[in-house]
């Protein structure tokens, strides 16, 4: 029954146009072709990413950190308090107005008290602008690393200029070594992108770009399989194009170097929008998905691939309108670039004093407070 099953999830004419199969990615004549097992090797490949990673930040983008003037800056924590501890993780970490009073005669505090506390514990989950920087320096080094080498990859090939020739000979065209380390690098990266989701920075888009790795995953994997090679080297390339100034952008954002900032972001808004809203829908996936037709008839595998390809396309027009967004408010002003996706601390002035002191404790529903300025009414603060 499994074997049965199996024979009809793979037939050849799901797959692949009328007339062609499996059979044709049958190694011969010193001709190697893409192999399912092949997959395998991206595993290995995404822990070997996660270990470079922690190697990478360690001794490179820390002391970059440092010379570039990024430190981790000192914050107050929020003091204990059970009640408050557990409507912070069990209901709202934003309460209303009415949960404040409610929270504030539970736990004996001024409403302001609860206010503030809440505020100092969502900084506690917010990510430091060190931690920000590190991930942004191995995305730029692997985005940059992997466009050059995509491009080497690419530069000499027919199809590079000719995308209709990405057909050519379709299915049979063999696969190359420099073609096979492309795909496994870049599915490896992705893939440790989903292993590292639980630690890395969670923005506000967060759900779109577990869409993007897992779209990007499958769509990979599938070109890989059924030997559209040609058009997925250069999918690739064309996403990896503007990554990297994108990473670029957020390293001086987060060092301070605002015009560096706003110029290195400009460039990467018009390569985005050119690559993603003109390069990828009107040339590669016109070439997969309107001039095939006038090849093969459509297939199941043709809708897969090309459905795929429509989902990060909304997504590109998704990120464009964030990009736009940033753009029009950094213009006028000549104001840095703010991460559209990333949550900004909460401050308050008497935070910062209070890193020097000792602050207000809350233990067990009661107040002692021992710093003036938490007794300030007129605290613009607040």
């Amino acid at each position: 029954m499994l074997t049965r099953l199996r024979e009809q999830i793979w037939a050849d004419w799901i797959w692949f146009p009328e007339g062609h199969g499996w059979a044709d990615l049958t190694d011969h004549d010193g001709k190697v072709f893409p192999k399912i097992q092949d997959l395998w090797a991206i595993i290995p490949i995404a822990l070997c990413f996660l270990v470079i990673r922690q190697i990478f930040e360690r001794t490179v983008a820390l002391p970059l950190a440092s010379l570039m003037g990024i430190h981790d800056k000192q914050r107050v924590h929020a003091p204990t308090n059970p009640a408050l501890e557990s409507y912070f993780c069990r209901t709202s970490k934003h309460p209303a107005q009415s949960s404040i009073a409610s929270l504030s005669q539970e736990t004996g505090c001024s409403m302001r008290q609860v206010q503030r506390w809440f505020r100092r514990r969502r900084n506690q989950d917010r990510p430091s602008k060190l931690k920000k920087f590190k991930e942004a320096s191995w995305r730029f080094t692997f985005y940059l690393l992997a466009f050059f080498g995509g491009l080497a990859v690419l530069i000499d090939k027919p199809w590079f200029y000719e995308m209709k020739l990405m057909w050519e000979d379709f299915p049979k065209m063999p696969l190359l070594p420099s073609q096979y380390w492309y795909y496994m690098i870049e599915l490896g990266f992705y893939i440790s992108l989903l292993f590292s989701v639980a630690s890395d920075i969670k923005r506000k888009d967060f759900k779109e770009q577990i869409v993007h790795h897992v779209a990007t995953i499958f769509l990979i994997g599938f070109s890989w399989l059924v030997n559209y090679i040609r058009a997925g080297t250069l999918i690739m390339l064309v996403h990896d194009a503007s990554d990297y100034l994108m990473e670029a952008a957020k390293m001086f954002n987060y060092a301070g170097w605002r015009k560096t900032c706003n110029f290195i972001f400009t460039v990467f808004a018009a390569v985005f929008i050119f690559t993603r809203l003109f390069i990828l829908p009107f040339y590669i996936i016109h070439t997969t998905l309107v001039y095939p037709q006038t090849l093969y008839r459509p297939f199941l595998g043709f809708y897969f691939f090309n459905g795929l390809m429509l989902v990060l396309q909304c997504l590109h027009i998704f990120w464009s309108l964030l990009i736009l967004r940033m753009v029009v408010k950094f213009l006028p002003g000549n104001d840095i670039v703010e991460d559209e996706r990333s949550d900004k601390d909460e401050t308050e002035s008497e935070d910062e004093a209070e890193a020097h002191g000792d602050g207000e404790k809350l233990k067990n529903g009661h107040v002692q407070n021992g710093h003036a300025l938490l007794n300030n009414n007129h605290s613009k603060a607040d």
